[in-house]
Formats: structure tokens, sequence, C-alpha cells
């Protein structure tokens, strides 16, 4: 079991998870079982787990104990929540990291045993606030709740959305780093072709998608020279088609390089990798390179600014980026558009003084 990002393993905790789906910590020995506070490793489990070592943490009486769902409390709506096709059509990943959101927000303080038609806007500006030295978790955490708060406005258990009222906090408004001509450069001095690393790289430059899909490409994907797919996020709810020339440098480096039967980029046991080991995997890769503040999610961004300041479109970014709105793609390509305008503009006053 996970605490964080720390493992733990302790004696006598076993997980259940229950029909909703929500994953209950409990200690059983000698055929006594007691239900454990979450999450694994936190305060309060602890705290419970060396009661129930000792022997002292009595079992929760039957309609009112750890683990009973409080009616009309923020964690009923956030099971009524789950159960809902709002919920149920989400990406599973995204329904991964949202479920997790909201349960350490009912965690804390034990906020989701209060009545939910009672959280109002400045409490969930406490939260953030608590929150504001990790910005893009704080954000996180106020977009779960507006989502949540947006299923009890559609379904009619509540008439207000409190979160709405509540701002994002301001992070880095650039986002990931996005890769240098000099940091490419030196990645591939570190990884020639011929190696997954370099592939990897090839991949992601070259047609400028995330992770979640520079994973599943394969030969299945290549029609006439030309990479068709249907990318993996929005998959389900709002599937974005695409189809994107297979350049001459990208191609010699597929060819020059061991794949997979079904993906191009396989683990040492030529298994396709998962997006979150793939992610882990160009983690070491750039730090082998001493590029620690490069990421496979930067290359993306790097993409889409280098076809800025060749001067393509928004809308021929978009094209090979997949995007449906001109908003990420203005935010990745600021600074490209910026240094790109200032060019053209100096070219121009030059030409005019010479």
């Amino acid at each position: 079991m996970t605490g964080g990002d720390m493992k733990f393993r302790l004696k006598y905790v076993v997980e259940d998870t229950d029909r909703h789906g929500n994953v209950r910590l409990y200690f059983r020995r000698q055929g006594r079982k007691v239900r454990l506070r979450g999450p694994a490793g936190s305060p309060e489990f602890l705290e419970d787990y060396k009661k129930a070592a000792a022997g002292t943490l009595e079992p929760a009486k039957k309609g009112n104990g750890v683990g009973q769902v409080v009616p009309r409390s923020i964690r009923w709506l956030c099971v009524q929540y789950y159960k809902s096709a709002m919920f149920k059509e989400l990406d599973p990943r995204t329904q991964k990291v949202r479920r997790a959101i909201l349960e350490r927000f009912c965690q804390h303080k034990g906020d989701g045993e209060k009545p939910f038609a009672l959280l109002l806007p400045r409490h969930v500006r406490v939260r953030r606030d608590e929150m504001s030295d990790r910005p893009e978790a704080a954000n996180g955490m106020v977009k779960a709740l507006r989502q949540l708060y947006r299923f009890a406005l559609r379904y009619d258990f509540h008439d207000d959305n409190p979160a709405e009222k509540v701002e994002y906090l301001k992070g880095n408004p650039d986002g990931f780093h996005s890769w240098s001509l000099e940091e490419i450069a030196k990645f591939e001095e570190v990884h020639p072709v011929g190696t997954p690393a370099r592939l990897a790289l090839a991949l992601a430059i070259y047609t400028g998608q995330r992770r979640s899909d520079l994973v599943l490409f394969g030969r299945q994907h290549v029609r006439d020279g030309w990479l068709v797919f249907t990318q993996h996020k929005g998959r389900n709810r709002n599937p974005v088609r695409m189809e994107i020339p297979i350049i001459p440098a990208l191609q010699r480096i597929i060819d020059q390089t061991p794949t997979g039967d079904l993906a191009f980029l396989v683990t040492a046991f030529n298994r396709p990798f998962t997006s979150n080991g793939f992610g882990n995997r160009f983690r070491k890769w750039c730090d082998e390179a001493g590029l620690k503040e490069c990421s496979v999610h930067g290359l993306r961004k790097a993409a889409a600014a280098r076809l800025a300041e060749l001067g393509c479109t928004e809308q021929e970014i978009m094209a090979i980026t997949g995007h449906r709105t001109s908003k990420e793609v203005t935010r990745y390509t600021r600074a490209a558009s910026q240094k790109t305008r200032a060019e053209s503009a100096l070219r121009r006053m030059s030409e005019e003084q010479s």
C-alpha cells in the first residue's frame, strides 16, 4: 500500500475495496478486524495502527463508526458522484486522480463528514491557501471541487457551486520547462541513434504528442508514411483523430532502432511501457544527460515552440499537437512568438536603414 510517495508494508494491515470503489484499511489479526483511518502513512493511520497492535482500538459500531457515510455529507456527495455517468465517462486516469484529490479533501480534519450544503467559498479559499506552496496541487483541489458541485447542480442535490467562486492560484505561467536546442543536442550526444532513449526523443519532438500517445505508437499506426491514431487523452468523451506525416529524420531513427511488435518503445523485457513507467524511464535518461529540468512533457512544448519559431500559425500547430483550442498553444508558444516578432521587427528596421 502507498502513502504519498512512500510505500508501506505493515504487518496485519489489509486493504478492502467497497462497492463504491473506495479503498478501506483494516488491521486483521487472529480473526479480529478493526478499521484504520487512512490514507496509509498519515498520522491518523499510524495512530490507529499502534492502538490496534496494542489491542486498544475497538471495532467501529455498526451505523456509527469510521467509514460510515454520513447522509448529505461531502463524502456522501462524493459517493453519489462516483456512481454517476459524469464521473464514469472520465478517462480512468482522470478518475483515479480526481478520486484521490477528493479523498484527501474529505480526510482533512474530518471535512468529509460535514454537510456539503454548508461548504462556502471562504472554506475552499482557506484550504487552497494552505496549499499555496504547491499551486498546482491547490488548483487541482479547487478544480475537483468545482466538478463535484457541478454534479450536485446537475442532479439537483444543491443549488450552488462554492468552488466556482474561488480563483485559481497563479503558478508558473510557462508551465513545464521547454527544451532548448542545446539541451536537445546534449541529450542526443549521450543517447545516440539506435537507443530507445533517442527514439523516444525523436517521437516526442517530431510528433508533438503526449507521453500517453508515445507509448502506444507502433507499426500498426503507420499508413503510407503517416501516423494515424486517436489521441489517448479524451478518447472516450471527445476523441481527437490525428494524421501526422512521418518526416525522414524520424523514419531513419525508427528504422535504426530495435522496436517491439506493436509498440516502438518497449521496456528491457520487450513489453510496452505504461505512461507512468515511460515517464520514469525518460526521467532517468534525462538525468544521465545531466538535464535535471527537462521532462518528456517539455518536449511537447518545445515542439510547439519550434513550430512557432518557424512561422507556423496557431491553427497549423494545433493540427500537429491535437489541441482543440488555442489557449494552451498560445501558452506553449508565447516566448517563441515574441522572439519571432522581435526578429522580424528588427529585420525591417535594418532594411530601412540600409
